[in-house]
């Protein structure tokens, strides 16, 4: 906290040097002789000001200059005199407007107003690594915006997500009280486990943790957030690894000139937050500056009727922060650069009753990223970026024996620590070729090493090492992709893309000791064999425009997902049920496809019906091989098929009603290790989920959001035999939940803010043996304040 409190008040001594820097916005070099200059201010329907709306201005040549508009709105970018321009405004939530400026015409105080976007008008970059409105997107895509995102009374960012009913963690809890290794993602149901079928990236750049493949959802940076798409479906022949369940790419918003914004909050179980992000625009250069703080006391996570001297609450706290900047090299080529540290410790509900050592588990994750955009001359653009990773991961784990009274004995078992480094980059080049076809290769590349330290420990007390292991390896990838989409005519695009990767493992290792003695156990291989393996992911797909409100689309492709280095080479244990590593597995293969239609009957109300069927050919599954005993294995065949809708509705500028289902069988087909576990379905999988929201905004007066989510039946574990004490039917029942916020603006530098999640404090169950519960009723309130000088 002391830091970050230390960065807002160094931004709020900028203004004598800000003085002196140039206007915002300001892109060239040329002189003022040279250049006239268009100003303006973006409103929306209610004529208050738009702040941080993208605005570009493309010449005939092409050749394109953007900006941000400031916190009144108000934009103002240098151009040379002659020729036509095309005023292009985007802003999240917003419909796209344009505005032509003739060659002499008035090019001062412009007035661009924006209207409030449908699901067809929103503009994303993710399914096609380039921008696409959502009407012309072969494939189902989710766009949650600024607007959505600070409507939720949610505090993290999974449970922001959750507004999207095809996504969901491992288990049904938070990221408050879950272990990192159990945030996985999963989309539409595909692959549940603690890692992640699903690819997400922070501005392009790979979030997922880069051993594991997990997510650490308390990195997000919610307040410098503009937007998060959701790619349901596999984007392998785009993205390979990761994808083969779909891509969530988290958008930030772009700097503006000379503006703070804090925001306070504080929360029942001691909940305090406090988030700043810092910005300003120096000419060419945009520089943000952000931080967050978190800390809660947490909550018990097992029911009151089964706890025991072990229990105690469940915690988190966070350090996030982040130095961004932005560079217009020219008109035509933007380079940026990211660094980034976040640092969280959790106690995860349980404590040894021998010594008082609490299970729990740390994370220091340091980040460094840049890039280039350049747009050709030619036409086509250009895009680079590398990234690095240096991640230091820690967790110790307790063992539960049966004992009377239950769970009056918990001994520690094991303390791990994951060093972990990786580093990767990716180019990618893009143009059209005339009016049909629009054509975009590239290549990424990937180095991850890591290792699981690892002390056991003995049997009676859990506090002399008995076993030291070191157990890891190192992975290499490389993929290139290719994709041509093609306008057939004014009504059918088809989009075809194809990518081909290769991994390989190599230096595996896992050295296991007895100590004190030094001898090595019957496990200890100095040299594991490397292996390796390719995949080609071929993707075809249509969109067809029946009319201008009815169109369809459907597509086929395959994917693949490549083992992790934590799925090869770390065990870990879940109360009394220890899992083991695997280092032989092989990747995960999907084929499937999706039919889908989006219909707008009247202006404003969208609705989209999407059904999809996904086959998975060895995906990695926690197999029971012995009593309290699982191992990763490749499961023999998987099939996930279901159906997904949405529904959006705005009512004049204020009012939004939006939902959204997703019903799914995701079951085993084929095992010949284990033929009992055919037709069961898959764990951590509902057949049935829903969301539904309804949102006044307007911001005059107030802002009030109402949401509510619902979870089916699943099953607890691979047998689909866990039943709940008190009930005879098997799985964890099916639970509801409401969230509230609201938000009153008081003047244009200060708002106001409540929100409560799970409102009517409703207890569901996330897992079995021990049963554990999901967050409580958690209330919140605050204040967001902003600065800034023009």
């Amino acid at each position: 906290m002391p830091v970050l409190m230390a960065l807002l008040a160094a931004q709020l001594t900028w203004s004598p040097i800000l003085a002196t820097a140039a206007p915002a916005g300001v892109a060239t070099s040329q002189s003022p002789a040279a250049a006239s200059v268009v100003t303006g201010t973006v409103r929306d329907g209610a004529g208050l000001a738009v702040a941080g709306a993208t605005v570009l201005l493309r010449s005939t040549s092409g050749a394109e200059l953007r900006t941000v508009s400031g916190p009144d709105g108000r934009f103002s970018i240098a151009v040379s005199a002659p020729g036509a321009v095309t005023v292009i405004v985007r802003a999240t939530g917003f419909a796209e407007a344009r505005q032509t400026l003739a060659a002499g015409a008035a090019r001062s105080d412009l007035s661009i107003a924006l209207s409030p976007a449908s699901i067809a008008e929103a503009v994303t970059v993710t399914p096609t690594r380039s921008e696409q409105r959502m009407s012309e997107t072969p494939a189902s895509v989710n766009v949650i915006d600024r607007r959505q995102i600070r409507q939720s009374a949610a505090v993290v960012a999974d449970d922001i997500l959750r507004q999207a009913p095809t996504f969901s963690l491992f288990r049904r809890t938070s990221s408050l009280s879950s272990h990192p290794t159990a945030q996985g993602v999963s989309l539409r149901g595909i692959g549940p486990s603690g890692v992640s079928r699903t690819l997400v990236l922070l501005d392009g750049v790979p979030f997922n943790d880069p051993f594991g493949g997990w997510v650490y959802w308390t990195r997000v940076p919610i307040e410098s957030t503009d937007r998060i798409e959701i790619v349901d479906g596999s984007t392998s022949s785009l993205y390979g690894n990761y994808a083969m369940g779909g891509v969530i790419n988290i958008v930030t918003a772009q700097p503006t000139r000379r503006t703070v914004e804090s925001r306070l909050q504080f929360g029942n179980l001691n909940t305090p937050r406090f988030d700043v992000r810092a910005s300003d625009v120096y000419g060419k250069l945009g520089v943000v500056v952000e931080g967050s703080a978190f800390d809660t006391d947490g909550y018990p996570i097992v029911a009151a009727n089964e706890r025991g001297a072990v229990d105690t609450k469940a915690s988190v706290m966070f350090r996030n922060a982040n130095v961004g900047l932005q560079y217009d090299v020219t008109s035509r080529v933007q380079a940026n650069f990211r660094v980034g540290y976040f640092h969280e410790e959790r106690e995860n509900g349980k404590v040894s009753t021998i010594d008082r050592t609490p299970e729990g588990n740390d994370t220091t994750w340091k980040t460094v990223s840049g890039g280039v955009h350049a747009r050709l001359a030619s036409g086509g653009d250009v895009q680079a970026s590398l990234f690095g990773d240096i991640e230091t991961f820690h967790s110790n784990f307790l063992a539960v024996p049966t004992a009377t009274p239950l769970r009056s004995i918990g001994r520690m078992t094991l303390n791990q620590t994951v060093p972990t480094t990786g580093f990767g980059g990716m180019t990618q080049w893009s143009r059209a070729f005339g009016a049909r076809n629009a054509v975009s290769a590239g290549f990424d590349w990937r180095q991850v090493k890591g290792d699981s330290q690892e002390d056991g420990l003995d049997g009676t007390f859990g506090t002399t090492v008995t076993l030291h292991r070191v157990s890891g390896g190192r992975q290499r990838s490389i993929g290139f992709f290719v994709q041509d989409i093609v306008s057939v005519s004014s009504r059918l695009t088809v989009t075809l893309s194809a990518r081909g990767d290769q991994w390989r493992n190599y230096d595996g290792h896992n050295l296991e000791n007895n100590v004190p003695s030094g001898t090595p156990t019957a496990n200890n291989v100095a040299s594991l064999a490397n292996r390796s393996d390719t995949a080609v992911s071929p993707r075809a797909a249509a969109l067809y425009h029946i009319t201008d409100r009815v169109s369809v689309w459907g597509s086929v492709g395959t994917g693949f997902r490549a083992p992790t280095l934590n799925e090869l080479y770390r065990q870990f244990r879940v109360g009394t049920v220890l899992t083991l590593a695997n280092n032989q597995l092989g990747p995960e293969r999907l084929r499937g496809g999706e039919v889908g239609v989006r219909i707008e009957p009247i202006r404003h109300l969208t609705a989209r019906v999407t059904w999809f069927d996904n086959r998975i050919k060895n995906p990695v599954s926690n197999v029971t091989i012995a009593l309290n005993t699982q191992q990763r294995q490749n499961l023999g065949r998987t099939r996930i098929v279901g159906v997904q809708s949405d529904v959006e509705y705005r009512i004049g500028s204020d009012w939004r009603v939006s939902g959204g289902y997703l019903g799914n069988s995701a079951k085993v087909k084929e095992f010949v290790l284990n033929p009992v576990l055919v037709g069961k379905y898959l764990p951590q999988v509902p057949k049935n989920r829903g969301s539904v929201s309804v949102a006044y905004a307007n911001r005059k007066y107030v802002t009030v959001s109402v949401s509510g989510l619902f979870y089916g039946r699943q099953f607890n574990e691979d047998l689909n035999n866990g039943v709940k004490p008190g009930e005879s039917k098997p799985g964890l029942p099916a639970y509801g939940t409401m969230e509230l916020s609201a938000l009153r603006s008081i003047g244009r530098n200060l708002d106001v803010f409540f929100g409560v999640q799970n409102l009517f404090d409703e207890e569901y169950i996330v897992q079995l043996l021990p049963t554990t519960t999901g967050s409580p009723r958690l209330v919140n309130g605050g204040v967001r304040v902003r600065w800034s000088q023009r």
